[in-house]
């Protein structure tokens, strides 16, 4: 499909890419790693022909088809719905709909056979592009990335950018290009949004490359991994486990290649030393250092992914009970988020809140943090807790004229220069990075400064909210480490399976509009989850993480005025012709159904009076439809 020759590729003075070739294949599934700035993001845009190489070549058939999901797509604005945003991946259907929606237009008074020999084709050319499933595809694709039905008639501007990135997302699957180009995809997902994609894509005719700090997400969508290390492009023949075991040989069998090598330069060296200035042997030195200067040099192997190299400590020691909610309900208004909520937390305890976005789990940490008030309810914080709290409203409070260091040395942790040196360093801040200004940090690098400001406080109680957004695998490791030897209490929000299974003893999750807990780790839970629902189904019962309707609230007493509630005349002919509307609409409904199946069927295609009947037919209980809604939503209002 795409050939990559001998790449070169620099920004300014610094080498992304330098003689990297690589070779994709139909169905190649891909995942794209490396450390943050050696050029993943870049490479797709090179793909694309965003950027031009330097040197080299990167080639495609003329039959390749790209789609591209870029963070770029976060500023996509519109007045349309999103259902109409995703369908516009069916730009050549769309058009073919207004061209047979005017021959229909013509048909109502002319019948001429050229007429319906045109129709026909036309919509021979619609059934082949999906027109007839097209609305129930993207449909489909966004309630699977996690919109509800009532959203889809939503126009997209009413969206935060994470659920516009969604959106974007359902159009470029729509549009199944042969090869798909995900960067990050995963960055505005929640998890059962994430595992919906993960399924997607491993049924995924094309091809694909992932760029992702997800590790799970990997290994469920790729069977090929590239590094991207040193400006080369490096194949591993497998998914991103696959890859680090891999990894590990070939580092083993580079240092002893380059030990055996370094053993030899020396050997040489010292020879050419000793026997330069002999005239026996000076033509003997001369070959060997002839020797060394056309030898091709061994790289040293890369140290191994950064440890952590500061300690947690806090002087003030909790009591054993951190936190108790009790009967803690929460309503915005008429939307109620949680009822009869309890929460005990004690010293010690690391948990995980997982679920769907929109399920309360950010306004729950608010709770917790005392940083909102519960509608019902009780909030008690246990003797000499000290909390800190981690979300991505916090980079607000950086203070913008600050140097890194200064911004570290204001969070109170009385650590000296060269301390917090180690714990930037573990944050991707190295040599002179610590003294940039706040100010000229992208949103990423105020992420990263603001998270190593809550692990270095002496807090004993950590409230993080998605910690792990922009923070590429080696350090989400460090943080893994890090909490992994922290003695205090935490709560994390996070979408990241690896790191919730490497740092949580308790899974939260919200369900019924209530906080229930599970005693273990996340992928214990994962068993136990799909236990319930393969329970459920074999005793024909819903799943019991279906959604449920929000009880309603107690109303509250208030004095009525007396009004006539009988129905005028009038009403009472506006609801009974509501009821017929109703019925008319459930039959035309059902009428519709039936042409649209036959042409969905391709059989009507061969028979060109059938069609026509069938077309102008369709088309006529379209419109009575519409006609119907549009009484219906004019009675309902009186």
């Amino acid at each position: 499909m795409i050939s990559i020759s001998d790449l070169d590729f620099h920004f300014g003075s610094r080498t992304l890419y330098d003689r990297a070739s690589l070779h994709i294949k139909p169905k190649d599934k891909i995942g794209l790693v490396g450390l943050n700035g050696t050029g993943k993001s870049t490479l797709l845009r090179l793909m694309v022909g965003e950027y031009k190489p330097d040197g080299g070549s990167i080639s495609m058939s003329k039959d390749v088809s790209l789609g591209f999901l870029n963070q770029d797509l976060l500023s996509y604005d519109s007045h349309e719905s999103i259902l109409l945003v995703a369908m516009q991946a069916f730009a050549e259907a769309l058009e073919l709909q207004k061209k047979i929606d005017a021959v229909l237009l013509e048909f109502e008074t002319d019948y001429r056979d050229e007429l319906a020999d045109k129709l026909a084709v036309l919509q021979e050319r619609f059934e082949a592009l999906g027109g007839y499933t097209m609305q129930s595809k993207a449909e489909e694709i966004l309630e699977g990335l996690g919109f509800s039905t009532d959203d889809l008639q939503k126009p997209l501007k009413t969206f935060s950018g994470g659920w516009r990135m969604r959106v974007m997302l359902a159009k470029i699957l729509l549009q199944q290009p042969s090869l798909l180009l995900l960067d990050e995809p995963t960055n505005h997902l929640d998890l059962p949004s994430i595992k919906w994609i993960e399924t997607y894509l491993a049924s995924y005719e094309g091809a694909v490359i992932i760029v992702s700090h997800d590790r799970e997400f990997l290994d469920g969508t790729t069977n090929t991994t590239v590094e991207v290390s040193g400006g080369k492009l490096n194949p591993y023949a497998g998914n991103y486990s696959f890859y680090q075991e891999e990894k590990v040989l070939r580092t083993e069998i580079q240092q002893g290649a380059y030990d055996n090598q370094q053993a030899a330069i020396k050997q040489a060296e010292r020879f050419i030393e000793r026997f330069k200035a002999s005239a026996s042997k000076a033509k003997q030195a001369q070959s060997r250092v002839k020797a060394l200067d056309k030898l091709d040099r061994i790289e040293a192997v890369a140290p191994d992914a950064a440890k952590v190299n500061f300690k947690f400590t806090f002087t003030q020691q909790p009591g054993r009970h951190i936190l108790r909610m009790e009967h803690v309900s929460k309503s915005y208004g008429e939307k109620l988020i949680f009822r009869d909520t309890n929460v005990h937390i004690e010293r010690g305890d690391k948990i995980a809140l997982i679920g769907a976005n929109g399920k309360g789990k950010s306004t729950l940490m608010r709770l917790v943090a005392g940083a909102e008030t519960p509608s019902a309810g009780k909030h008690q914080l246990g003797h000499n807790v000290i909390m800190a709290f981690y979300a991505q409203h916090q980079l607000e409070s950086l203070t913008v004229d600050n140097e890194i260091i200064q911004e570290m040395n204001n969070a109170g942790s009385k650590r000296n220069e060269m301390e917090l040196r180690g714990v930037l360093g573990s944050f991707l801040f190295t040599g002179d990075d610590v003294y940039k200004k706040i100010k000229v940090l992208s949103g990423g690098e105020k992420s990263r400064v603001a998270l190593a400001k809550t692990l270095i406080s002496e807090a004993n109680f950590l409230l993080l909210d998605e910690p792990t957004n922009h923070l590429d695998m080696q350090s989400v490791n460090i943080l893994i480490q890090a909490l992994e030897q922290y003695e205090g209490t935490f709560i994390v929000i996070s979408h990241d399976r690896y790191f919730v299974e490497n740092v949580a003893t308790k899974i939260w999750y919200i369900e019924d509009f209530q906080l229930k807990e599970y005693p273990g780790t996340y992928h214990e839970y994962e068993q136990w989850q799909d236990d319930r629902e393969k329970a459920a189904k074999k005793a024909g019962l819903p799943s019991p993480s279906a959604p449920k309707p929000a009880p309603k609230a107690a109303a509250v007493a208030e004095p009525v005025p007396t009004v006539n509630k009988t129905p005028s005349p009038d009403q009472k002919k506006a609801l009974r012709e509501l009821a017929e509307v109703e019925a008319n609409i459930d039959r035309v409904e059902k009428e519709l159904a039936i042409y649209e199946k036959q042409l969905a069927d391709p059989k009507i295609y061969q028979n060109t009076a059938q069609l026509k009947d069938t077309t102008v037919k369709f088309e006529q209980v379209k419109k009575e439809l519409m006609k119907l809604n549009d009484r219906w939503e004019m009675l309902a209002e009186m």
